[in-house]
């Protein structure tokens, strides 16, 4: 498997580091483990920061894990000799989250339980190895279905943030494709032929979402008003920002 680092697009590079700038996501110094599930999205990311990590005057640490939740389908081992080749440690635990959420996911969709656990597994990890920071793959689709969610299922107006820390302040959590949209990371995954794990979760696929509701309403109204999604970022922009500086970052979990 070729493993060769991979010059992402500029049209990505560009909004990752708008994202990186505007809310002090990497700093001197940051230890940074990127939560990897072998989808586009993460692998994409990935690639970014091993460029940034190379030509960005900052210089940081990066390393990948992965959390097996031991959904049936979900092969994310075959990986690793890839991870090996672009010299970054893999760190990889396996947890049968979808086992425990037939027992212990009270009024939660199962996305949302598996969510909750992979992160604390993430944290106990970071904490571990000495990561400073945990950076996730989400982007400006993921936000802007989070803030429907938000507000037709939890009457609240809110969505992920880009950088918060976490509950017990020791982990910085950054979202450097909060401005990227997804057609760019699949674009990016394609032409690039990243070893892409299809259906990283097939848990979902087998049983539709209320997010997935949410990516099929917005992309209804995209396919109507082309600068849907340019008009939600700058509408979150406050709440992308509020209560965050560079030098402190928002506590949220």
């Amino acid at each position: 498997m070729n493993a060769t680092p991979i010059k992402p697009p500029k049209s990505l590079l560009r909004q990752v580091g708008r994202a990186i700038g505007d809310y002090g996501m990497i700093r001197e110094g940051d230890r940074i483990l990127l939560g990897v599930s072998g989808g586009k999205d993460s692998l994409s990311l990935l690639h970014i920061l091993r460029h940034l990590q190379r030509h960005a005057p900052v210089r940081f640490d990066l390393a990948v894990l992965t959390v097996d939740p031991e959904v049936p389908g979900f092969e994310p081992a075959p990986l690793q000799d890839y991870y090996a080749d672009l010299g970054l440690p893999w760190h990889y635990e396996r947890q049968p989250i979808m086992d425990q959420a037939q027992t212990h996911m009270d009024g939660d969709s199962f996305c949302a339980y598996c969510s909750r656990m992979k992160r604390g597994i993430m944290y106990r990890l970071c904490r571990e190895h000495g990561y400073n920071v945990l950076a996730l793959a989400q982007h400006l689709d993921d936000l802007a279905e989070s803030l429907l969610l938000s507000l037709f299922h939890g009457g609240q107006l809110r969505t992920m943030k880009a950088h918060y820390l976490n509950d017990a302040g020791d982990v910085r959590i950054i979202r450097p494709l909060a401005y990227c949209r997804e057609r760019q990371t699949a674009d990016f995954a394609r032409a690039a032929g990243l070893p892409v794990v299809a259906d990283s979760c097939p848990a979902c696929f087998s049983a539709p979402t209320r997010r997935e509701h949410m990516k099929a309403l917005l992309a209804r109204e995209e396919a109507e008003h082309p600068h849907l999604f340019t008009n939600i970022l700058h509408a979150i922009r406050p709440l992308l920002t509020e209560g965050i500086a560079v030098g402190k970052p928002e506590v949220q979990d």
